[in-house]
C-alpha cells in the first residue's frame, strides 16, 4: 500500500493511481493526456480495452487507466459486454486498487436525466462503493467562459446536481486546450488528496 505521508496539514502520495471512467468522446483520453503532460492517449480513435500509461506528475508517480466509454444515453443493459468487463477490469490494472476514479463528464451538452441513469448504472458495476472514491471531472472548461463552475453546476438542473453530490460534491475542470496550464492538474492531484485523506488514506479496494 501506497505511504500515506503527513506534511504540516498536507497529505502528499508519493504515488498516485487514477482510473478515468465516462461516456464515449467525453474527453478520457485528453484528460489523460493533459494529466500526464504528454500525448500518451489515442484521442482519434475509439478505445475498446483499457489503457494504462505512467509518468512523473508534480512529484508524484501517476498511474492513469483509461477504460473504455459507453454511448452517451444508453443505458447499462444495451452496453457490449466486452465494455462492461473492461470498466470492471479498470480498477485491477492498478493494484492494489486506484486512489481515484475520474468521472469524466463534458460541459459542453446538457446533463438529462438519461445520462444520470446510463452514468450510474455504468459507474455500480463496480459496487455503490465506488462512489466515495470518485470526483467529477469536467472537460471542455474553455467552453464555460467566465462561468464559474458552480454557476453551471446550478444551471444545468437536478440530474448534474445529483451526481456531483453523489460524488460528495467533488469536482475539478479541465481544460485540455491549454495543456500548458499546469496548475490545473497539480490542484486535481491536490484534490484527490485530499478525498483519499477524507477516506482515511485508503484507496479503492476491489473486490471487497
Amino acid at each position: 500500500m501506497t505511504k500515506f505521508l503527513l506534511q504540516g496539514e498536507a497529505h502528499h502520495l508519493s504515488e498516485l493511481r487514477i482510473v478515468l471512467l465516462g461516456y464515449r468522446a467525453a474527453g478520457k483520453s485528453s484528460s489523460g493526456n493533459t494529466i500526464l503532460g504528454r500525448e500518451e492517449f489515442d484521442t482519434v480513435g475509439r478505445t475498446a480495452q483499457c489503457v494504462k500509461r505512467h509518468g512523473q506528475v508534480a512529484g508524484r508517480q501517476v498511474t492513469v487507466v483509461e477504460a473504455p466509454g459507453w454511448w452517451r444515453n444508453q443505458q447499462l443493459e444495451a452496453t457490449l459486454e466486452l465494455t462492461k468487463n473492461e470498466i470492471e477490469v479498470s480498477v485491477s490494472l492498478c493494484p492494489p486498487g486506484p486512489h481515484a476514479l475520474l468521472l469524466v463528464i463534458d460541459v459542453d451538452t446538457s446533463f438529462t436525466e438519461t445520462e444520470k441513469r446510463s452514468v450510474q448504472e455504468h459507474i455500480e458495476l463496480l459496487s455503490e462503493r465506488v462512489w466515495s472514491h470518485t470526483i467529477v471531472l469536467f472537460t471542455n472548461g474553455d467552453f464555460l467562459g467566465d462561468t464559474p463552475i458552480e454557476q453551471y453546476i446550478e444551471s444545468e438542473g437536478e440530474s448534474l446536481q445529483w451526481l456531483v453530490e453523489k460524488c460528495g460534491n467533488r469536482y475539478h475542470v479541465l481544460n485540455n486546450q491549454k495543456r500548458e496550464d499546469h496548475m490545473q492538474v497539480t490542484q486535481l492531484m491536490e484534490k484527490i488528496e485530499e478525498m483519499v485523506a477524507g477516506n482515511n488514506g485508503h484507496h479503492y479496494e476491489i473486490g471487497e
